[in-house]
Formats: structure tokens, sequence, C-alpha cells
């Protein structure tokens, strides 16, 4: 099988393949034609060797009539595209013929017929043009059809809009209520639509910035409908008005920016240049300093000052921070100037190199070389602490939620005094989340986690204000039910950014630690052998927009505790315990559970969802035997308390069965089953959080009795005959016995994709 020919490669000039649905479906027709080119040019061929060739040519010939086939449907639908359609049909059809007649030469014709003809093996260029003209076409005919995935959204898009002036427009709540239905279910399209196009993506930083219009997007439509009804309710209301037009403002904001992602519009944020990070500022710098061992004249002396220069005017933001702490301060500071007296030892050696003429450095250029390498890591790594250390201070100050319950009683109070001086104090807050962003995304490590920084701060930058004007609202009309629940929805909306920003974090620690892995893409294109023209794509099950609400909520409080579970299973030194593996899967597949609620991720149905709570709970009661297995070492009281939790997370796993296997008919019944499952598996995860760390203390303090006096006979047994069972499922690739996670849910749906290819 040849590996991806396609990649960055263009087969016609003017034509690229910028989604993974192209690029896929190009994959089989260019490893068959590869296969026909690049046969064996032997004197004679066998019977079995032409008659091979044949079916292969032919294979490639039926294929591209099919093809043409849906092609010419499509042109005939969009008549902006018909005739760029048509001549790429044609083209593709005739180098398919032309292909089918160069390896006609398999047929059963007698031999002095078959040596007369024109074929693969007399005519090599004439199969090697063929098969370019074909890629091209075809290349062609696809990126034509892309086209209408892009049309699709810009017109989903332009409905949103008209809906969204008349939503501004209103006067009576008996409009709102009508036209905002109607706004949801647009919206409701356009996420779906936009979810694809996002995942398809080959760029990732599109795909980051795509993400993060999506998600102001998200957050915007609930923030609309309760300032929206605010307005109306309390029409005379200056800060009801300004927290409405802020809502809207921001919302077209983001329609408009997914827009230009998606045709790649000149003044989109493309043209914006990302601010220059101090890691890629480090990075570069060492690139240019370690390039000396090849090139002593590829960079001047002068050019390395003037950069170190800046690189270190950089590190400002860092320490005339007022929240950066004396210590870290000083040690930044000291890095720095170890940098500058390393790199002015390499300057001089370097100088007097350049003035001996010499061809490659010397032993003493070598280690200064190596010595200023060394200092920038350290300062690095000194840069990431102090910014991932002051990002998990201000989440745990956050997390008690002081300024916003403060400023909802003091709302709910009337007490507009009272409401001042909190929001001077969420206003504080807010600055120095921004500031924090801003740190973060200097050693975030790659351009989607910078774009994600910079998201969060703008997000953190405008909800602040928002909350206070909804809190100012609500303290005016302290009886007022919607104000109430207007203030509700930006708090949920700050709180919600406060959770991303968890996972921000966690990110570019995985980036800073080598750990990040690659995910598996979703095609939104139909893949090979999909393309029929009466092919019937099964109608998705929709929520409206209360369930959507109770759903995402769910969903985010899944991620958090997914998150605070990896927190927890890091901090065990013996990351291949049963306990912790078997936890890793329970978080991994809680994760993809709130991806669902995203319409993201691996699971694209409820069927999908359904049959993965069913394996969540087989891994929970394997977890449970672990656990069981595990208390057989402890002492009563030790032994009752993990007894009495492994019990809660038997019934939990017997809840999450019994919520998978309820019938349900109908949009309703099936949201409240996916509600009833993400429940069940919030409390799962709840008891393995509070469990981990009690298991981990307790193991390691029984292992350090064992390292001193000897492991018990029992104890010892079980880890000996659980060696094998651990080995087998490394090599097969799974979590554990009868265990689904991330990895296997992905090979199950590669063999599904391969089976359906064939």
């Amino acid at each position: 099988m040849a590996s991806s020919p396609c990649g960055n490669t263009n087969f016609d000039s003017g034509l690229e393949i910028k989604t993974r649905s192209v690029e896929q479906t190009l994959i089989p027709l260019v490893s068959q034609i590869t296969t026909l080119i690049n046969h064996k040019d032997k004197p004679k061929k066998s019977e079995r060797t032409l008659a091979a060739i044949h079916r292969v040519g032919q294979a490639v010939s039926v294929a591209v009539g099919r093809f043409v086939a849906v092609g010419e449907a499509i042109a005939a639908e969009n008549q902006e595209l018909k005739d760029e359609m048509s001549q790429a049909c044609f083209e593709a059809r005739r180098a398919g013929d032309a292909i089918a007649q160069l390896t006609d030469g398999g047929s059963a014709a007698p031999p002095s017929q078959t040596d007369a003809r024109v074929t693969v093996f007399s005519d090599r260029t004439a199969m090697v043009k063929a098969a370019r003209l074909l890629l091209s076409s075809v290349t062609k005919v696809l990126v034509l059809a892309d086209r209408i995935v892009i049309k699709q959204i810009i017109t989903s898009r332009n409905k949103v809009l008209v809906t969204l002036d008349h939503l501004e427009r209103v006067i009576t709540f008996q409009e709102f209520v009508q036209i905002f239905s109607q706004f949801g279910n647009e919206m409701v399209e356009f996420a779906h639509l936009t979810g694809d196009r996002q995942n398809d993506l080959k760029d990732e930083k599109k795909k980051a910035r795509m993400a993060a219009a999506r998600a102001v997007l998200e957050k915007c439509t609930m923030m609309l409908l309760t300032a929206s009804k605010t307005c109306l309710r309390h029409p005379d209301c200056e800060s009801a008005r300004i927290n409405k037009d802020a809502v809207f403002h921001r919302m077209r904001c983001a329609l408009e920016q997914v827009i230009e992602i998606v045709t790649e519009a000149r003044s989109c944020g493309d043209s914006k240049v990302l601010p220059v990070s101090i890691y890629n500022g480090i990075r570069d710098f060492k690139s240019r300093v370690e390039c000396l061992r090849e090139s002593l004249y590829s960079w001047s002396p002068q050019d390395m000052g003037c950069e170190l220069d800046g690189l270190v005017e950089r590190m400002e933001d860092f320490t005339d921070s007022p929240y950066t702490s004396h210590e870290q301060r000083q040690a930044i500071l000291g890095l720095c100037q170890l940098a500058r007296q390393e790199a002015q030892q390499l300057l001089q050696c370097w100088s007097e190199v350049q003035s001996a003429h010499a061809k490659q450095p010397p032993e003493d250029m070598e280690v200064a070389i190596l010595k200023t390498c060394q200092i920038l890591n350290d300062l690095r790594r000194e840069l990431h602490k102090a910014a991932v250390s002051r990002a998990s201070d201000q989440l745990r100050v956050q997390g008690e939620q002081l300024p916003l319950r403060a400023l909802k009683a003091a709302g709910a109070e009337g007490n507009l005094e009272a409401a001042a001086e909190y929001s001077r104090t969420l206003t504080e807050q807010k600055e120095q989340l921004v500031e924090t962003c801003q740190l973060l995304c200097h050693v975030s490590g790659t351009e989607p986690l910078e774009i994600t920084c910079i998201h969060a701060e703008e997000t953190f930058h405008v909800i602040g204000p928002q909350i206070i004007s909804a809190a100012q609202t609500l303290a005016l009309h302290p009886s007022s039910k919607i104000a109430k629940e207007n203030l509700d929805v930006f708090c949920e909306a700050w709180e919600s950014q406060l959770c991303d920003m968890a996972l921000l974090v966690r990110e570019i620690n995985d980036v800073f630690e080598g750990k990040r892995g690659d995910k598996r893409p979703y095609l939104s294109l139909p893949r090979p052998g999909k393309h029929s023209a009466n092919l019937k794509t099964p109608k998705p099950v929709k929520s409206d927009t209360e369930e959507q609400t109770s759903t995402v909520k769910l969903g985010l409080e899944l991620r958090l505790l997914s998150s605070d579970v990896d927190s927890e299973i890091e901090k065990w030194d013996d990351q291949e315990h049963e306990i912790v593996r078997q936890s890793q899967g329970l978080a991994s597949m809680a994760y993809n559970m709130y991806l669902f609620t995203r319409g993201e991720g691996l699971l694209k149905t409820t069927a999908d969802f359904f049959h993965q709570a069913e394996v969540q709970s087989e891994e929970g009661l394997q977890l449970c035997s672990s656990l069981r297995t595990f208390a057989v070492q402890l002492v009563d009281e030790e032994k009752s308390t993990v007894l009495t939790e492994m019990e809660r997370l038997v019934a939990l796993c017997q809840q999450l069965q019994m919520g998978d296997k309820t019938y349900a008919q109908g949009k309703t019944a099936t949201f409240q089953k996916v509600d009833t499952c993400i429940q069940a598996t919030r409390g799962l995860m709840t008891v393995v959080l509070s469990l981990l760390p009690y298991c981990n203390k307790l193991h390691r303090k029984y292992k350090s009795e064992r390292s001193s006096l000897g492991s018990p006979q029992d104890w010892r047994e079980r880890q000996d005959s659980s060696v094998p069972v651990k080995e087998e499922n490394a090599l097969n690739g799974k979590n554990g016995p009868n265990g689904l996670g991330v990895r296997s849910l992905e090979q199950h749906m590669a063999n599904i994709n391969l089976l359906e290819t064939n």
C-alpha cells in the first residue's frame, strides 16, 4: 500500500488540497494508479500478471465513471460551477477510458493480437500522462465540490444574520419567542456545518481559530436569549440595553470570523499577525546559535546581540507584572543575566574565529554554543513554570467564585453600592486573568494554543464588563426573575471559560513535556465508495434550546471532572497500576461524552454515545474489581472506606447500564436518556476523583512497607499473575479487560471505514 502521496502536493497549478476529506478520497485512487505505473518490466508477462493489470485498470475506469456521474449531478444542481465541473468530469472520464484501454492487454485475446496492441507495457509514457490527467481532473472535481460545502456555510450564515437582525428589532415577547425559535434552528444547522468543516481542515491554525469562533457563538446564543428578554422586560434600563448590544455585536463578529476562515478572505485573522511569543523567540534564537556549527558566516555578531536584547526585553511581560512573585522575578532576571554573559563569551569566540578566517568552530566556541543553549533552555523552563503556576493559583482562587456570588447577592438585594464594590473586585480579577492569558501565550509552544490563549484573553476581557452590567440591571430591578436569569447565564459563561483555561494550561504542559498526541481526523466529504447519488444520510436528532442547555452544562462538568481525574492520575508513581489504567480509561470516555455534547469528537451519533455508556459501565465494574483486590491488603478502617466508595461505584455503574438500556423513542426521550447517562457518569467520575488520592496515599504507604519488610505472599502472587495480562493487553492496544478506551475505539472506527471503503 502506498503511503499518502497527496500530502500538500497539488496535482494541478492552482489546485490546493485544504481539507482532509479531499486528501483521503484521493489516496485509494493514487494507490491503484501507482500499482499500474510501477509494475515490473519483465520481457515476458504471465497470464496471471496480465489479468491482474487488466482488473486494476478496469476497476479504476469503473470507479471514475461512478465518480464522474456524481460530479455531473452536482454540476446540474449548481449553475455557477457547471462549466468548470463539466470540463473536469470530461477530462476525468477521458483519462479513465485511456487507462482502461492501456491495461486491456490483460484480456483473453490471442497472444499475437495482444502483442500488437499499445498497452501499459509498450507505452509507459502514455500511462503516466493518463494518470496525471486523471489525478488532476479528479482533484479539481473534489475541490469544486468542496466549494459547495463553503456555499452551504455562507448561505446558513446569511440566514442567521437576517434572523439576528429581526431579533434585535423585536418589541414584544410574543414576536421574540417566534423569531428566536427560528433562530435556534438556524444556529443548530450552522453549528453542524461549521463543526464538520472545523474537523476537516488540514491547517491546525485555521482549525483553532474556527474552534474559538464557534465557542463564542455557542456562549453568545444563551446570552442573547436572556439579554434580549431582560431588555424587553426593562426597556428603559440603560445597563440592560448596553448588555444586549454587546452580545449582538460579538455574535456578528464571530459569524464574520467563521466566514473569513472558510472563504480565506484576506481581511480575516490570517492578515492579523500573531504576536511573537517568547517561546518562539527562544526557539529561533537557539536554532541560529546551533547553526553556527555549520556556517560561521550565516549570521553577524551584531545581529545576534540585537536579537538577544529584543528577546530579553520581551521578558518584561513577566518581570514587570505586579502579580509575579519576587522569587520568580529574581530567577528570571538572573537567567537573563547569565544568558547575556554566555552570549557575550560566544560573541568573543566567534569574532576571533571570523578574524582567523576559520572554516569550522574550535572547541572553545563549541563549549560556548552549548552553554548558551543550556541557559536558554533553563530560561524557557523558568518562564513556563511562572506562567503555569500563576494560572493554577488564579484558577484555584476563581474556583471559590466569591465575587460572582457576592454580585448575585448584592443584585438580588438591590444594593447598588455593594454591587459597585464587588464589580471593582471582579474587574481586578479580570485584569489578572487577561494578563495571565498573555503570559500563557508566550509559553504555549504551538500556534493553535497561542490562538486559544488569545481567545481566552478576549473572552475574559469581554465577559467581565457584561457580568457587571447584568449585575447593575438586577440591582436596579431586584425582583426581576429575568434579570436574575440573565446574570446567572453570564456568570456561567465566565465559569465555562475558566474550565477552558484549566484545560488550556494542561495542554500547554503536555506540549512542554512532549506528551501531546495526534487526534484522529474527522472527514466531512463522503468516503471512497460512498458517492452514489441515492445515498441517504440519516437525519441527526436535534434538541431544542432548553435540552441543549442542560446537556451542555452537564458536559462542561464532565470535562472538568475528567481533567481533575487526569491530574490525580499524574500524581501516581506507578502509572501501570490497574486502578490508574482503568481510571484513565474512564476519564477518557467521560471526555468523549463532553465532546459529544459539543457535536465534536469520535462519538458522532446517539447510538455511538449509548454504546460507549455501556462500555464505560463495564470499565467501571472492572475498576470495582481492582479496588476489591487492592482492599485485601488494607487494615479494617482503610478497607471500610475503600469498600464503601466501591459500593457507590457499583451502584452508579448499574445506573449507567439501566440508563443505556432504557427504551427511548422520539427527540425528547432520546436527549433525556443522554442526560441520564451523563449524570450517572458525572457521579461515577466524582467517586473516582475521591478514591484516587486516597488509594495513592495507601499504595505509597504499603509499597514503602513492602520495600523495608517484604511483600505479603498474596500481594506478590497477584502482582506476578497480573504481568502477562498486562503485557497481552498492551500488545493488543487495549486499556484493560473488556475496556474500550479512545485508542481501541479509534481502531474500531478505522476498521469500519476500511470495510466501507472496500
